[in-house]
């Protein structure tokens, strides 16, 4: 009966009845995904249990070339005639212990103080200048021992696969099958196995440019590192969950409190600004996409032109020149007071409410042209006939684009909006070059009424130079868009449905 009720909505009632049911049943769901975080560490044990139980099946049943890969990797490979996994092992090994001898160490027992001897300059009376004793810098410290730590990680991995392709090996000849060599290897690496040779070097590459930075920047949360602990100069050290305590308000100091104040209005902003810069942009510009496709329109190649070379101009360019125009002695204000219609300059960027619906305006401006071609696109796509026999049943254009038009817009462009959505949430552009979030505000710490979590913790760092706190949003800013992108991806129909269209 409620299935009934439901397909009987229209599609905003469907959208706002699945809305209020979502956050429904949000506390429930919380509760379930908390209870299987055991389940999730008791499956991790077991698999930890079931690596264990190989090597150590590998140690009691292996032959003396399965043993001696235990210490030799790929000593098991090459005796066995699968000479390129064998020779990659071993090399691995031999680069792994070289790193480890001559420079990983070295920063990795230093990981627990970050240093203790800060740059120090002496006067060389000989040289008749000032010269630097050894000295430890915090920065580099970390860096290195988190990559360290990675690339050890990594040696086990590899160590652990040594082990097991090698006992396997072992196991295959002894039942008299057929052994994968070198040749074999190679055809694989073209055909069957071709996904890991084209995703080794992404991989790699998200490994360095994006695993690497964000573990980084969780450590970083924990310590001082501030301007006034800036290496080699000064060393920074570890500070437990201060930076976390003073962001959220935990903290007793009046700074912790006007912190807590400014990320809870900045967060706030760059909610409501994520919502507005999205479905302003998405929805207007899938009103021109239709006013320009519709039936009877002339000079529908010179419209779509028009907004096409809109795109052409350089965002940056757009943005700085709106913020020109719109300043307090800009063009526009400068025109309204000399034609009498306003007697003081309009605060288009400079009060703090009228900012942010500039700013949004602006971007509205900005961001149709890119909606509206991908809409066009989609548009043509949608089949004629379901309009003609809209028609026919008598159906007005508005029922024909809540019916038919906005619901296959939304199953379609759905990943479009997210990721338009989360965009935004980091849509430094725009904010930056339109007002630099301003105007200020005294109540906020570092941050003006218009910032975004991205803006204030570029100031942060780059003006002010508090990395630790900084690094506290970036983390906070990281988990909010990585649960908003899987909660609406997941939830979305293009998702659930992705084979067909209701």
């Amino acid at each position: 009966m409620v299935d009934l009720e439901y397909l009987k909505k229209s599609p905003w009632e469907k959208f706002a009845f699945n809305f209020t049911n979502y956050f429904k049943k949000l506390p429930s769901r919380l509760a379930a995904f908390f209870k299987s975080i055991p389940k999730l560490f008791v499956a991790l044990w077991h698999k930890i249990l079931s690596m264990f139980g190989l090597i150590g099946h590998a140690a009691k049943e292996g032959d003396w070339k399965t043993r001696l890969s235990f210490g030799i990797m790929g000593f098991g490979q090459v005796t066995r005639k699968q000479y390129l996994r064998g020779i990659l092992y071993f090399i691995f090994e031999v680069v792994f212990i070289f790193y480890m001898v001559f420079f990983g160490w070295k920063y990795l027992v230093k990981l627990g103080s970050l240093g203790e001897t800060a740059m120090i300059e002496v006067w060389d009376e000989a040289q008749g200048i000032y010269v630097y004793e050894f000295y430890d810098n915090s920065l580099l410290i970390l860096l290195y021992s988190i990559l360290t730590i990675l690339i050890m990680c990594a040696f086990v991995c590899a160590w652990y696969q040594n082990i097991k392709g090698s006992i396997t090996a072992q196991q295959i000849l002894e039942a008299k099958q057929h052994l994968a060599d070198t040749k074999d290897d190679i055809k694989a690496l073209a055909d069957s196995a071709y996904h890991k040779t084209l995703l080794s070097v992404p991989m790699l590459g998200l490994t360095v440019f994006t695993i690497l930075p964000i573990i980084f920047m969780i450590f970083i949360a924990f310590t001082n590192y501030d301007t006034v602990h800036m290496p080699p100069k000064e060393l920074f050290s570890w500070v437990g969950l201060e930076n976390f305590v003073t962001l959220f308000g935990g903290g007793l100091s009046a700074n912790s409190k006007v912190f807590a104040n400014t990320f809870g209005s900045v967060l706030l902003w760059t909610i409501i600004w994520a919502f507005f810069a999205t479905f302003s942009n998405y929805f207007l510009g899938m009103i021109v996409a239709l006013m320009i496709n519709k039936k009877g329109i002339r000079f529908k190649k010179l419209w779509r032109t028009i907004l096409v070379i809109t795109i052409a101009v350089p965002q940056f360019v757009s943005l700085m020149l709106m913020s020109q125009l719109l300043a307090d002695q800009g063009l526009i204000n400068r025109l309204l007071l000399s034609w009498g219609w306003i007697d003081d300059p309009i605060p288009f960027l400079t009060n703090g409410n009228a900012a942010k619906a500039t700013i949004i305006i602006v971007n509205i401006w900005v961001g149709i042209p890119f909606t509206m071609l991908i809409c066009t696109g989609i548009l043509m796509n949608i089949p004629a006939d379901l309009y003609e026999s809209a028609r026919i049943d008598g159906a007005s254009p508005v029922v024909a684009y809540m019916k038919i038009t906005l619901p296959y817009m939304l199953h379609v462009t759905t990943p479009y909006l997210i990721t338009q959505f989360i965009g935004n949430l980091n849509n430094f552009n725009v904010i930056f070059l339109l007002s630099g979030g301003e105007p200020i505000n005294n109540n906020l710490q570092y941050a003006g009424e218009t910032d975004l979590l991205i803006t204030w913790l570029y100031k942060l760092t780059v003006n002010q130079q508090q990395y630790g706190i900084a690094s506290v949003i970036g983390l906070v800013t990281f988990v909010i868009v990585a649960v908003f992108s899987l909660i609406l991806y997941n939830r979305s129909g293009s998702v659930k449905n992705e084979e067909e269209f209701m």
